[in-house]
């Protein structure tokens, strides 16, 4: 049986994107794939290493990538994070299963490296809790959380 492809979407392909990928691998373990990718592709940002190596997930191989459009097409799911990013998505087709959770940009946190870290953790588990809930109702199947 074909596993589903989830496609997650951001403006960079930094943050986001690749919490929610690093996420979504670790949680869906072998029952999905999963692929993100940017509008643009701003490298892969420490911080959102940090937070994901904190929560025991390691994304420091993940690399920022720009839309592929075959995996657009391909995509059983297509997921944008953002509104940049909701806004410029090329067209999907009819078979491609369209969301939009918008997350604030950890990214433009300001404030002390206690503050901005803390928005980090902020959006990760935010993205988290959305996506296991998601994968529960959507997929029928319970997340790994270990």
């Amino acid at each position: 049986m074909k596993k589903p492809l989830i496609y997650f979407l951001c403006t960079g392909n930094s943050c986001r994107s690749q919490i929610a990928e690093g996420l979504a691998r670790h949680l869906g373990a072998h029952a999905i794939e999963v692929q993100s990718a940017g509008i643009e592709a701003h490298g892969l940002n420490p911080r959102a290493i940090s937070i994901m190596q904190e929560a025991g997930i390691d994304i420091s191989h993940h690399t920022s990538k720009l839309i592929d459009d075959e995996l657009l097409i391909h995509a059983d799911y297509v997921i944008t994070l953002c509104g940049d990013a909701n806004d410029k998505c090329p067209i999907t087709p009819p078979n491609v299963r369209r969301l939009h959770w918008g997350f604030d940009d950890p990214a433009r946190a300001t404030g002390t490296e206690d503050e901005i870290m803390a928005k980090f953790r902020e959006v990760r588990d935010d993205i988290r809790d959305k996506l296991t809930s998601w994968l529960a109702e959507e997929l029928h199947f319970t997340a790994n959380t270990k």
